[in-house]
């Protein structure tokens, strides 16, 4: 990305009844052109599915339809009751909709949408999806040294985090955690800001927002809208869904778009609305709000509603639920709309926007890139995880704390091991144990992708980052270190007070066996995982599987006994490479039985003995006494990491980013 294309940001505060600001509205200019969006002939369908699993039927439901409209500098409002598609057409505006089943045109100054258009307009998502453990500003600098191009210098990266959280009025919790459900964090209305600001990094000339004051107070929400209602004056265009506004928040739009059930009742200048009904035989009663008022009439609740003696029939009935008189409301508004002068106006300039300047290239917009290397985001993205794990103590020193307590206990229950018969049936018990306990503790990894899932997918779409960029660095930050400390730990501790085979190899590669049984298990999390949306579905799914490794582990059952048609299973078995290695390790060249001395003829005394040797230990559960036997175990468990990682990797990939 050349510096040529680089926008420059300037402060939009004034000194109004909102948020507040320090620069006077003499020294703001305009931030950006304003762009004017314009959709053409909106239709939008998807398959939905009935019926039980073998007899399931799909069918078409229609979303939206023939929808048209400009959004022009300012704040659009499109509002609508559930259920109603404004949320649908929101994201078929900011280009974050499935395409399949969609048709029409979406002009930008009366350009199609560039490729990058999602990576260069702001998103403001419905839930906010900022990261709770670090502060408003990191997250603001995340962001900005993400989707910045690396021409800029660190110091003006900084000065433009400074100016938004001026501009937001965040100065006072600009070094607070945003807050998690653990952590207690800024308020409300403070969130909703920081995820603003997190698009604004950009500086883009449109601006969406899902639903922007859903969880907030009726004097936070108007906070809000005030902020954005600044920002619109200073030639940005805002697009945003909303369902039942306040009279306050309602008097800022500039234009309202309402949907219902897909169908365009009324698209123009907000403040024409009342007239617009009211030409329609629909009243406005005194001290009622207009967007309340908009909504009964579509639900047929409206007292005011005089359009016809049928209507005023139906309310007398007093039927509260929608019918098919509720649709044919519907149907009569948007014939009524399709008829009116606003629809012909809106239609002449659409005609005009598409003809004229269709064959234009828009320059609002820049080619799509990323903005910032694999490396910068790699590095990024594995810092902002570090914080979140050092900020989420209840997951990372928590789970330390554990493991060491553990140690402990194991390490006093088979405490002092002995070099006789009841050391062998300890020693295979105690490493059983130990394999198990790294598969049953790696259950947690599911959680690395599956609760941030909502996060990744809004910053994948926004451009911040890369898949490749994201899941190395998760790997790096996350995986590793808390795979690999509790291994270390539980061996150091556990090794010394059992007494096992005192040689530093023998530890050493008890600590690396451990290690690799630990991110086996953890990326076969990470493969189920992947794409999840429910944590409760995946950890189910990995504890129903290592319950039946477990089964074919080898100390359960005698390996060498099993049926041929089950035997194979034993190969996908995660415990049983890392227990054979362990056991290999530890019962090599070990010796079971009493010094006898064999020149007295005692071999009854030997015989006394089921095994004597470490190795005839080993051969009766049929496992290699060559070196191999051992490093093949821990070779297969690489195999297994590299294959489930891919199978992570691949379903992030083509997981479906798109609603």
């Amino acid at each position: 990305m050349s510096s040529d294309n680089i926008q420059v940001f300037i402060p939009m505060s004034e000194n109004t009844n909102g948020l507040p600001g320090t620069m006077t509205s003499n020294d703001l200019k305009p931030c950006t052109e304003g762009a004017v969006l314009s959709f053409h002939n909106i239709c939008y369908r998807v398959k939905v599915k009935s019926g039980f699993i073998l007899c399931r039927k799909t069918a078409e439901k229609e979303i939206l339809k023939d929808i048209n409209g400009i959004m022009r500098p300012g704040l659009n409002a499109i509002l609508g009751p559930t259920g109603g598609g404004k949320s649908s057409l929101l994201d078929v505006l900011a280009e974050r909709k499935d395409p399949h089943g969609l048709s029409g045109d979406v002009l930008i100054n009366g350009a199609p949408r560039p490729a990058n258009f999602k990576c260069n307009s702001g998103y403001v998502v419905q839930d906010d999806v900022v990261m709770g453990t670090l502060t408003v500003r990191e997250n603001l600098q995340f962001s900005a040294a993400l989707r910045l191009p690396t021409t800029m210098k660190n110091h003006e990266k900084n000065e433009r985090v400074n100016m938004i959280i001026q501009e937001l009025g965040l100065e006072k919790v600009a070094d607070s955690k945003v807050g998690t459900q653990f952590i207690r964090g800024v308020s409300g209305g403070e969130r909703k800001r920081t995820s603003i600001g997190m698009e604004l990094i950009t500086d883009p000339s449109i601006l969406f927002l899902d639903e922007p004051t859903t969880g907030l107070d009726a004097s936070t929400a108007n906070a809000v809208l005030l902020l954005l209602k600044r920002m619109s004056k200073r030639g940005r265009t805002i697009i945003f869904s909303i369902h039942q506004p306040r009279y306050s928040i309602f008097k800022l739009f500039d234009s309202l778009t309402l949907l219902a059930s897909g169908r365009l009742i009324f698209h123009g200048p907000a403040q024409e609305a009342l007239g617009y009904f009211a030409s329609a035989g629909y009243n406005c009663e005194p001290y009622n709000n207009p967007a309340d008022f908009f909504l009964d009439i579509i639900n047929g609740d409206s007292s005011a509603v005089v359009l016809n003696r049928e209507e005023e029939d139906r309310k007398a009935r007093g039927a509260k639920e929608l019918s098919q008189n509720d649709q044919t409301i519907i149907e009569k508004l948007a014939e009524f709309y399709a008829n009116s002068t606003f629809s012909r106006e809106t239609k002449t300039e659409l005609d005009g926007l598409s003809g004229v300047q269709k064959k234009k290239k828009s320059t609002a917009f820049k080619e799509i890139t990323y903005t910032t290397s694999f490396c910068h985001q790699l590095r990024w993205v594995t810092k902002r995880s570090f914080k979140n794990l050092l900020g989420n103590p209840q997951a990372s020193i928590a789970q330390l704390i554990v493991t060491a307590v553990l140690g402990l206990i194991i390490g006093a229950i088979f405490y002092g091991l002995q070099n006789d018969q009841t050391g062998i049936q300890n020693r295979a018990g105690v490493l059983f144990f130990l394999t198990t306990n790294q598969c049953f503790s790696s259950v947690s990894a599911v959680e690395l992708f599956v609760i941030e899932k909502k996060l990744f997918i809004h910053e994948y779409i926004s451009g911040y980052y890369r898949v490749s960029s994201y899941f190395f660095g998760k790997l790096l930050s996350d995986l590793l270190p808390m795979r690999m400390l509790p291994s270390i730990i539980f061996t150091c501790i556990i090794y010394f007070l059992l007494g096992l085979k005192p040689t530093a190899e023998a530890f050493f590669i008890m600590m690396f066996s451990l290690m690799m049984v630990a991110y086996t298990a953890s990326s076969m999390g990470l493969a189920v995982a992947a794409g999840q949306s429910v944590v409760s579905i995946a950890t189910l799914l990995m504890t129903i599987c290592f319950v039946f490794m477990m089964l074919f582990s080898g100390l359960l059952v005698n390996l060498k006994t099993i049926v041929p048609w089950l035997s194979w299973l034993q190969y996908f078995s995660i415990p049983r490479y890392g227990y054979t290695a362990l056991l290999h390790n530890e019962f090599s060249g070990q010796h079971f039985c009493p010094d006898l001395n064999v020149t007295t003829n005692n071999t009854c005394d030997y015989e006394a003995y089921a095994v004597c040797t470490g190795e005839e230990f080993l051969t009766s559960q049929g496992i290699d006494l060559s070196p191999w036997g051992l490093w093949k175990n821990h070779l297969a468990l690489a195999c297994m990491i590299v294959i489930f990682l891919t199978i992570a990797y691949l379903k992030l990939l083509f997981l479906k980013k798109y609603s």
